[in-house]
């Protein structure tokens, strides 16, 4: 083994232990497509077209991971989405 392979292995083995997680909005009958969609676009950083996917796919499939990530991010995310009324949680 050289000293690249050791070093690529190393690397690996980092990126391995990062924890990818998602966040998941759920449907109601409480929130407007226009209000769902303004919220991700202001607190997830969604373009209006995929805003409005995510919409869809919240409406129709009864949710939607919307964004994935760091748990830290994520979780400013969800409360941001929670203070607006909208069902959400990190898995």
């Amino acid at each position: 083994m050289n000293m690249s392979t050791e070093t690529l292995e190393i690397e690996e083995v980092a990126e391995q232990q990062v924890a990818e997680h998602s966040l998941v909005v759920y449907n109601d009958d409480v929130n407007t497509f226009d209000h769902v969609i303004e919220s991700l676009v202001k607190i997830c950083k969604h373009d209006t077209v995929q805003a409005e996917q995510c919409t869809m796919l919240i409406h129709y499939k009864g949710k939607c991971d919307v964004k994935s990530g760091e748990f830290e991010k994520l979780a400013s995310m969800c409360t941001g989405l929670l203070d607006r009324g909208i069902s959400a949680e990190v898995q």
